[in-house]
């Protein structure tokens, strides 16, 4: 994830500094997919841990919260 990082900066600071090719503009693009991609991946992933209880210990977790757990299950 490093990496894609750094590469998508180095193509932002060429592109203020000298511009970008229509080929490094698509990479750029492509690579800011990726990162995205790999973002929400990683963002469902940490949400779908959190479990939410009240003062009293019951488990107030909301059903979208729930149903997301499931799919994760799902696709471990």
């Amino acid at each position: 994830m490093e990496e894609l990082i750094n590469k998508i900066n180095h193509l932002a600071h060429k592109e203020k500094t000298i511009g970008l090719s229509e080929a490094e503009k698509a990479e750029q693009q492509e690579l800011r997919q990726q990162y995205l991609e790999a973002f929400r991946k990683n963002f469902k992933s940490q949400i779908s841990t959190i479990k939410i209880v009240d003062e009293e210990g019951q488990d107030v977790t909301p059903p979208k919260l729930k149903e997301l757990k499931e799919e994760n299950k799902g696709e471990e």
